[in-house]
């Protein structure tokens, strides 16, 4: 009987297990079910909320777009941000309209839940005016042809047998380098070249008041920017035809015969002003650039017109603190960008 009573115990309990098994399965099952019956419920629902009015983009506010183009850059942006939500964003929608418009370079937007979007645009600037056959379109600092909406008076010239359509880029190395230059200016020489050249002592830049400056070559462009700044403020300059910050170390100014600096200790400051350059440096750029002989204008209408046509001798006027610079470094290509 004992034995009779122990196995009673075993097999109940085995049936009590089976039940709770087939109990627990019943409800995984369930489960289960109630899961594949809710996913897409959910997912339609979270879709619904995505493209309801309850997160409908209503209010956009756009920053960054400047210029005669701005309006229209803006207008379009607003209407691509219609239809969209605060959930559901469509970066390549918003890049598409305004892909037609060179200068924008990018896009980028946030979202504030329920109705707000902020879109900031990115643009690419016009530093030069790319002349073609005597007609003329902006460019950007890195090749890119963004039209002749962008076009301003004061923007330097920079000339080449071919002009790619609007939102292309030219392959012109030496358009390039004079572009590369030009991208690199400091604020405060922002629209006082004139025109940018390969001449005799290769990328030429030639100031709104005749001053010539010479580069050479597109390397270094910050530092040879900020040694033309440091030789404009000093006031050793004063009456200087050209500037030579091939050798950014060791900038010089030429001058006329007979309009060299008085004195040698003021010749000499001329080579050594970079070492006190500075921001307030380059604010006094206009000061030199003023106090630049008025002469200046027929040797550097000379020698621009030798870099354009012939590619021959450029400046007459040949300074004495010149010399060391001019020995050191060779001269570029003696065409224009577009020669």
């Amino acid at each position: 009987m004992p034995r009779l009573g122990a196995l009673g115990e075993v097999l109940g309990g085995a049936l009590s297990s089976a039940v709770a098994a087939l109990r627990e399965r019943r409800r995984l099952r369930i489960a289960l079910t109630c899961a594949l019956v809710a996913a897409p419920l959910l997912g339609g629902g979270w879709l619904l909320l995505r493209h309801s009015a309850l997160v409908a983009v209503e209010h956009v506010t756009i920053t960054g777009a400047h210029g005669p183009e701005a309006h229209a850059i803006e207008t379009a942006l607003r209407e691509a941000a219609k239809g969209m939500s605060t959930l559901d964003a469509k970066p390549a929608e918003l890049r598409a309209a305004v892909e037609r418009f060179p200068a924008v370079a990018a896009v980028r937007e946030t979202t504030s839940f329920p109705h707000s979007m902020r879109i900031v645009v990115i643009e690419q600037p016009a530093v030069a005016a790319l002349l073609v056959g005597g007609t003329k379109t902006a460019i950007s600092a890195d090749g890119t042809v963004l039209g002749t909406a962008l076009l301003s008076p004061l923007l330097p010239t920079v000339a080449d047998d071919v002009a790619p359509g609007p939102g292309s880029k030219v392959t012109n190395v030496l358009v390039l380098a004079a572009l590369q230059v030009l991208g690199a200016a400091p604020r405060a020489f922002d629209r006082v070249a004139a025109k940018a050249y390969f001449g005799p002592r290769g990328l030429t830049f030639q100031m709104r008041n005749g001053l010539l400056v010479y580069f050479g070559d597109a390397r270094r462009p910050h530092a040879k920017w900020l040694a033309l700044a440091s030789v404009l403020a000093d006031k050793s300059s004063a009456g200087a035809t050209y500037v030579d910050v091939r050798l950014p170390g060791r900038p010089a100014a030429g001058f006329p015969p007979g309009a060299a600096p008085a004195h040698a200790e003021e010749e000499e400051a001329t080579g050594e002003a970079l070492h006190g350059s500075s921001e307030s440096t380059v604010s006094a750029l206009a000061a030199g650039l003023a106090a630049a002989n008025p002469e200046a204008k027929k040797s550097a209408s000379e020698e621009a017109a030798a870099g354009t046509e012939a590619g021959s001798a450029g400046s007459s006027a040949e300074g004495s603190s010149s010399g060391e610079a001019q020995s050191e470094e060779s001269s570029g290509t003696a065409t224009e960008p577009g020669g």
